[in-house]
């Protein structure tokens, strides 16, 4: 999906004397077919569904449906952990192995903030699943795992590119105040150069700057301006739209195959006749670095802008932050790293009852998730006293991660905390 560039595309006619208008080729029309034998790890691949409709309803041409439709059928997972939609702003997420359900998820969802981590430790590695995640669902499983609560080998990730996602309540209020749209006519979304595209159920495209929106707090939350890894290579597939040139636009994914077990999944697809791939040329990879250089330059700006460091606040700063606690553990329940269950350092230390102006569990939690916070920001979501918690543990984890070069679930290094190291002595 994209929005209107020039007046042609908007429905305008073209000048007399213009050439007609180049409509983009079928996938499958240009370039040399993959068979799944050709796909490795490491490769880099341009894909999408064989299901016209399936191409038609995704963003970027279904690919990533049709790789978890081809999974599921063909018996390499006994379950997809699906979004149910109920709007573009809300939907749950259920555990199927109906095909169908994971047919009618297709389709982008930047409006919705989901915690599939979680959802998998209820499941406690009783079965094989397929999910797809946001980077930061996957630091947070990542975690998980080294922590040994979720198996690497009982579940397949397929990661999308994220340049942010925005809160569904303010998102209603924002497309009809700023978009003057009616959010229920609001069929799909997307995310493409620095604009936030609407398409309501008429076939219009409404666009408006990131930008701009954000000026007024009306963009993406507050840690996904400010986040620091924007392409999921800690997934086994990391698909999205970046790279994607023109003559796909909104027809293609662009999937970097980072794991034996993701080349084997889209190997299942081509082979099972679910998808159709071919080579992502020189220009498309440069065209996708650039989009994450952009996306990461940003992000670093408004870092500044926001986190101020720790060294310059006083302890009676975050007492006047935390000051209206009511101690009802949500930040803690929705933390995808954390795997510590009622028995924890930050419950040991915390008594409703305290006299202290400020409970010692978030001081505990503060050094706890130094080397663990994955910058999800969904212990700000959920705080019903609006504490910027998120904001607040990036000022601890910040200084510890930059300095130990240690970039939390992106890869299988112990945390820094886990490890007792003895300094010899002389």
């Amino acid at each position: 999906m994209s929005a209107p560039e020039n007046a042609a595309q908007a429905g305008t006619p073209a000048p007399t004397g213009a050439p007609p208008e180049k409509k983009p080729p079928a996938p499958s029309a240009v370039g040399d077919l993959l068979k799944g034998s050709d796909i490795q790890v490491g490769g880099k691949y341009i894909g999408w569904s064989v299901r016209e409709d399936i191409r038609k309803a995704g963003g970027s041409g279904g690919l990533v449906t049709a790789v978890l439709a081809g999974a599921l059928e063909k018996g390499l997972v006994e379950h997809v952990l699906a979004l149910k939609k109920s709007s573009q702003y809300e939907a749950v997420s259920v555990l199927t192995s109906d095909v169908e359900d994971v047919y009618a998820s297709v389709g982008s969802m930047h409006m919705l903030v989901s915690n599939p981590g979680k959802h998998l430790r209820q499941f406690q590695n009783d079965a094989s699943i397929a999910l797809v995640v946001k980077p930061c669902d996957m630091r947070g499983i990542r975690e998980q795992q080294k922590r040994n609560v979720i198996d690497p080998d009982r579940i397949f990730t397929i990661g999308l590119n994220c340049g942010g996602t925005m809160m569904p309540y303010k998102m209603r209020r924002v497309t009809e105040e700023v978009y003057g749209v009616d959010p229920n006519d609001v069929r799909a979304e997307e995310i493409e150069k620095g604009k936030l595209i609407l398409e309501t159920a008429d076939g219009q495209h409404h666009a408006q700057s990131i930008e701009v929106l954000e000026e007024d707090n009306n963009g993406r939350r507050e840690n996904c301006r400010y986040c620091i890894v924007k392409i999921a290579t800690n997934s086994d597939l990391a698909c999205g739209n970046w790279g994607v040139m023109p003559d796909y636009s909104g027809k293609a994914t662009f999937v970097e195959v980072m794991t034996e077990k993701g080349a084997e999944f889209l190997r299942n697809a081509i082979d099972g006749g679910y998808a159709e791939a071919k080579m992502a040329s020189e220009p498309a990879e440069e065209a996708r670095s650039k989009v994450n250089g952009v996306m990461l330059k940003m992000s670093a700006k408004t870092k500044e802008q926001i986190i101020v460091p720790l060294h310059s606040q006083t302890f009676e700063a975050f007492k006047k932050e935390l000051v209206n606690c009511i101690n009802c553990g949500a930040c803690k329940t929705v933390c995808p790293p954390c795997a510590c269950g009622t028995e924890a350092k930050c419950t040991a230390f915390d008594d409703p009852a305290d006299g202290y102006d400020i409970s010692l569990f978030h001081m505990v939690r503060f050094l706890h998730l130094m080397d663990s916070c994955v910058s999800c920001g969904q212990c700000t979501d959920v705080c019903p006293a609006d504490i910027p918690l998120a904001n607040l543990y990036r000022k601890f984890a910040d200084p510890l991660q930059e300095e130990l070069n240690y970039v939390t679930g992106m890869d299988d290094r112990t945390p820094p905390f886990f490890e007792i190291k003895l300094e010899e002595m002389n």
